[in-house]
Formats: structure tokens, sequence, C-alpha cells
């Protein structure tokens, strides 16, 4: 049982602050919200490590730096982890293969996860999302191209979408 502490930072962003929560250099949790919102959406065993911050934590600090100036596909080499079924674990897999700057619909990521009648359980993994925008739940729109919801709320994921279009 690991025992070390995770490691946790806060990146300004302008959107609003990112906490990224980072356990030997793989994203677990983030999203934009503080680190303690995040911290509380781990498993038991992760919180019961504790969380201690840092100012940088690499590559997670310049992947996101390199993502603000204009890198839109920055993000997608960065080692994430998070726990769910198989099915889950498939959907945030191919979350990741959709083209920064590019919407899929819910009905398009369950067909690429290869269940394509799975569409409300593609939601669902959407919305259990933990380490957003490393897996880009943003990207995943309804089937008539509007947004839909987003953990983080509407005006964030529009701002996120407005990025990448632009980068």
């Amino acid at each position: 049982m690991n025992t070390t502490p995770l490691d946790a930072l806060t990146i300004d962003t302008p959107t609003g602050p990112l906490a990224v929560i980072v356990d030997d250099g793989v994203v677990v949790a983030s999203g934009f919200t503080s680190v303690e919102d995040q911290f509380g959406r781990l498993s038991k065993a992760e919180r019961d490590r504790g969380v201690r911050r840092s100012d940088v934590l690499e590559p997670v600090s310049s992947a996101v730096a390199a993502y603000l100036a204009g890198g839109i596909d920055a993000l997608d080499s960065v080692p994430v982890r998070q726990s769910g079924g198989p099915f889950t674990q498939e959907v945030w897999r191919v979350m990741r293969q959709i083209p920064a700057g590019q919407t899929w619909s819910y009905s398009e990521l369950a067909a690429k996860a290869g269940r394509p009648a799975a569409v409300r359980a593609a939601g669902s993994a959407c919305a259990k999302n933990l380490v957003a925008p490393f897996v880009p739940c943003h990207r995943v729109v309804r089937s008539d191209g509007s947004l839909g919801g987003y953990y983080y709320g509407l005006p964030t994921k529009q701002w996120l979408l407005a990025h990448e279009a632009a980068g």
C-alpha cells in the first residue's frame, strides 16, 4: 500500500483555476475547481494518502502552459489514471482521440468506443471523468450540436472549445 502523499498544484487559466492532483507523474484528478474539491472526488484509499502542494509539477506544468499558449495538443501525452469499469475505461481512452478543435456527439463517442447503443453509458463516462481537460470530455456535445452539460459549467466548456478552435 502506497502511503506517499499525492502532489497537487493550482494553475491559473483564463477560465479560472485548474486544480491538478498527481501520483508519481500520473494525473489522477484535475478540473476547474479547487484542489480540495478534486481531492474529495478521489477514492478513500487515495484520500488516505493525503496531499502536498507544489508550485510546479512536471510534465504537467509545462503541458498546461503549452496548451494555454496555443499548443492545443499539449495535454494529449500527459499520463492519466482513474478508476472505472471496462466500457468506461474504453470511453475515456477513445475520448482522448477526439482531435483538439473538434467535437463528437455522445452517439459518435459510444460508437467509437465499440457500443453504438450505449449512448447513455458514454454520457455517464463523461460525467464521471476525474481528469478534465486531460481526458477532454468538453469535446463531447449533443447530437444536435448543442453543448450539453459540463461539470465545471458551460462558460468553461465554451472557453475550452473556443481556445482549441483558435489554436
